[in-house]
């Protein structure tokens, strides 16, 4: 994604999130812990309210999870935050999936570049998620 793109983005923010979304959206740490402790399969995008390339991503990233498995959340978080460091998430957005309660697999953003839909796909084709 090009910088002019990403701006334009940042700028003119896609339009809210519908309340029934398929994507649960966690609101504290305890909660994702709580379901990934819970779910057999969780896939999870850690973005940043104000990155742009997470802005970006977050529109592709929902639209995936409503037609796939409803394993699908997110959670918006901020550097320093010990998610972060937790999962050591060093670019947003990042998507992380968890199986069984486990790390298994992980898709960090590119610098100044983001995720892309393909990669977003090609990623739930390795997890066994659609």
């Amino acid at each position: 994604m090009s910088i002019r793109k990403a701006l334009k983005t940042f700028l003119n923010p896609p339009e809210s999130v519908p309340e029934d979304d398929a994507c649960i959206l966690f609101e504290s740490p305890e909660d994702l812990d709580e379901s990934i402790r819970t779910r057999d399969k969780l896939m999870v995008l850690f973005y940043a309210s104000w990155c742009p390339f997470s802005r970006a991503f977050l529109s592709t990233y929902m639209a995936h999870a409503a037609s796939g498995d409803p394993c699908y959340a997110r959670i918006v978080v901020d550097e320093g935050d010990p998610v972060v460091e937790k999962y050591q998430i060093e670019v947003f957005p990042t998507v992380l999936f968890f199986e069984k309660g486990r790390l298994v697999h992980r898709l960090d953003g590119g610098y100044h570049r983001g995720l892309t839909q393909g990669q977003l796909e090609d990623f739930a084709r390795r997890c066994a998620v659609k």
